[in-house]
């Protein structure tokens, strides 16, 4: 076979249903390769170790909006909760509590405009038999260190600095 001819092939991929606990939030993801072929990626910084995330990043790769679609409404059903950088959404549903992933679509742009999806999420995938790397988020996002029991504290420390900032001047 030619090397036009391979490149004109489609790539083998794998679509898969995902989804929360509940049913409340449900979603397919498009991989290419499958997701037997990925290295899942079990990050270690203190959201994705609170969390249980074992994130697939595979659409990155395609690059393309469509490569997760969101069934109804259910992008709209997702809780967001943002910390540190607070540039990326970290999606979850509000009625059972399942982590489904990070929304870097408008976070890392150039370099990254896509999901981060729990494999977790995933219906009836055995985790098990999926590949694992093991990242060093905890080192790999400044401020550095664990951030677990922090964020409640900074944030209340910026509504009162905002708040004393926009208090009136008190006439005497």
């Amino acid at each position: 076979m030619t090397a036009q001819a391979e490149e004109g092939k489609e790539k083998p991929s794998g679509t898969y249903e995902a989804g929360c606990h509940c049913g409340y939030i449900k979603f397919s993801v498009k991989l290419s390769p499958p997701l037997p072929e990925y290295d899942v990626l079990d990050c270690g910084c203190s959201m994705c170790a609170k969390s249980g995330y074992l994130l697939i990043y595979g659409v990155k790769l395609q690059g393309k909006q469509e490569d997760v679609k969101w069934h109804g409404d259910s992008r709209s059903r997702c809780s967001v909760y943002r910390f540190n950088t607070k540039r990326k959404d970290q999606l979850f549903c509000s009625r059972c509590g399942t982590s489904l992933g990070i929304d870097f679509r408008e976070s890392t742009k150039p370099k990254f405009d896509g999901y981060g999806i729990s494999a977790r999420a995933f219906y009836g995938i055995d985790l098990n038999m999926l590949r694992y790397e093991k990242g060093n988020g905890l080192q790999s996002v400044k401020p550095a260190g664990d951030l677990s029991g922090t964020q409640y504290e900074l944030d209340e420390r910026e509504r009162e600095k905002g708040e004393k900032e926009h208090a009136e001047p008190v006439a005497s």
